[in-house]
Formats: C-alpha cells, structure tokens, sequence
C-alpha cells in the first residue's frame, strides 16, 4: 500500500519485521502507536519513506513477571503500562511516569517501546528504567541481543539500533531489598504537556545508611542520563536532609540542559535541583516502608 508519498507495510511476524527493516535500512520506519513517528513526518524530522507497521505481530503486547524481573512488551501501550497492577506492584514510579505522558487518548496509543526508541529527550519513561536497571532486548534476523537502559540512547533521537533491529521488549530487574523509586517532572501547565525537566531515583538502604543511589535526568541532556556524581554523594552515607540536599546541588551541576521555547538553561538547572530533592525524599521513603 501506498499513501503520502511513502509505502506502507504489514509483516506478520518479528522475523519478517527485521528483515524488512534490513533490507530498507534508512529508508524504512518502524510503527507503533505512531504518536511522536507521524508527527515527526509534518515536522520534517523523519524522511523515511517506507513505514513497517508492527501491530499484526503477536507476543509484543504483554507484561509479564516472573524470576527474572518484569518483561513488558515493546508495544505494550503507556496507557497499559499506567494502568497495570503488576506495574504498580513491582514498580510504581514506572505507573507515575506513564501517567504523566500526554492525554488519555495519546496514552491509549502511545507504547513503551515507541517512548524508548523515539528517543526524545525529554520522554517519560526512559529515566525510571535507567535508575531501575531495564535491559532492552533488540530483536534481528540472526536472533536478539540486549543492552541496558542508560546504553541506549546515544544522541537526541538517535539510539543503538542497528537497521533491522527491532526493541521486543524491556525487562526490569527485581529491585534490592529496601530500594524505593521516583519519578518527579515540572512541565509548564498541567494536563499534557512535555516535561522541562525530569529526574528518577533510586535509594537503597540498609538500616539508615544509603548503600547505594542511582539518579537519572531528563530533558536537560541530550539523551536521559545517570548523574554519577551526584548518587555518589549519598552511597554510604546516613539519610539526612543535608546530604539530599547535597546531591541535588551535585545533579543540577551535572545536568546539560539548553535553552528553549520552554525554559532557560539556568531555569532548568533550579528545576534539576528541586526535582532531585524530591526524587530523593520520596525514594527513600518508599525504602524505609520496603515498597519500591
């Protein structure tokens, strides 16, 4: 089938996804749910001019948990993903960020994976699977290979995959004993609207000493990111206010952000600032009741 300038396609399967994909190569895009992709196209970001749709692919659409960790299928829908009790059991700031992207309706068709392999900058979802540890498994004509949330993105819309690979889907680790997460975002209005600044945290205690802190920023980067330097300011240290307070300070220095239509590089350092402190008290007090 043809329309607006590109052909479009309808494989029944992965396999005859990727091999698509790699027979294309640049001049091919995968659809999802299509809610950032076809936007891309009136905007003149995106030239492919073959679309590969996925939706007649089966086992992309569920969410799974078992040993392993929490399996979410790439297509699974945001909506889905905000709504699920095995979302909010094993992961609730994961439910909280997909709450926080755009309407219901979008949410209905936006998909975890597309919010993953669009990679904007400021997208939701990504900062909470990077302090939680997801893999990403990437399917291809010779089999899958995985790699981890925070080694993903490599630019602003740009990731590692490789023409005909395919994101099948995220899994997220089981989290430690005593580990608590956030999600924090400040957007100009409420309803929907694109995060200015984001950040997710992950504490993990062991009495009242943090044993270990993973901090991950949005929007204020080329690509979301970890804040090494800031989680290594609370690692082995007692919770206290101060040093919270400390490691937001440390955050908003490491962040990249630029100034844009919706906020100024200095404005969205403040914002790194506060939303930190926020990730951080929530996270550790999420710790301190066992819940993640």
């Amino acid at each position: 089938m043809s329309a607006a300038g590109f052909v479009y396609h309808r494989p029944a399967t992965l396999a005859d996804a990727c091999a698509l994909g790699l027979e294309l190569g640049a001049d091919a895009a995968f659809l999802a749910g299509g809610t950032e992709l076809l936007p891309d196209f009136h905007r003149g970001r995106e030239s492919a001019t073959h679309l590969i749709a996925l939706d007649r692919i089966t086992g992309l659409s569920s969410i799974q948990s078992g040993a392993d960790g929490l399996r979410i299928g790439a297509l699974v829908t945001v909506g889905a993903v905000a709504q699920s009790a095995e979302v909010g059991a094993w992961l609730p700031a994961l439910a909280e960020a997909a709450r926080a992207l755009g309407s219901p309706q979008i949410r209905s068709l936006a998909t975890i994976g597309g919010n993953f392999c669009r990679a904007v900058p400021c997208a939701d979802l990504p900062p909470v699977g990077i302090v939680a540890g997801a893999r990403l498994r990437l399917a291809r004509v010779t089999g899958t290979r995985e790699v981890s949330a925070e080694q993903f993105f490599v630019g602003p819309r740009k990731t590692v995959l490789e023409p005909g690979e395919i994101l099948q889907d995220i899994l997220i680790p089981p989290q430690p004993v005593r580990a608590g997460l956030s999600y924090q975002r400040f957007a100009l209005r409420r309803g929907p609207a694109l995060a200015v600044a984001s950040v997710a945290a992950r504490v993990v205690l062991e009495g009242e000493t943090i044993v270990e802190a993973r901090i991950a920023l949005g929007a204020v980067a080329p690509v979301p990111s970890l804040a090494p330097r800031a989680a290594a300011l609370l690692q082995g240290h007692p919770l206290s206010a101060d040093r919270l307070a400390q490691a937001a300070a440390a955050a908003a220095a490491e962040a990249r952000p630029i100034t844009d239509i919706r906020g100024t590089e200095a404005f969205r350092r403040e914002l790194v600032e506060v939303l930190t402190r926020r990730a951080l008290e929530q996270a550790a007090g999420r710790a301190g009741k066992h819940a993640p």
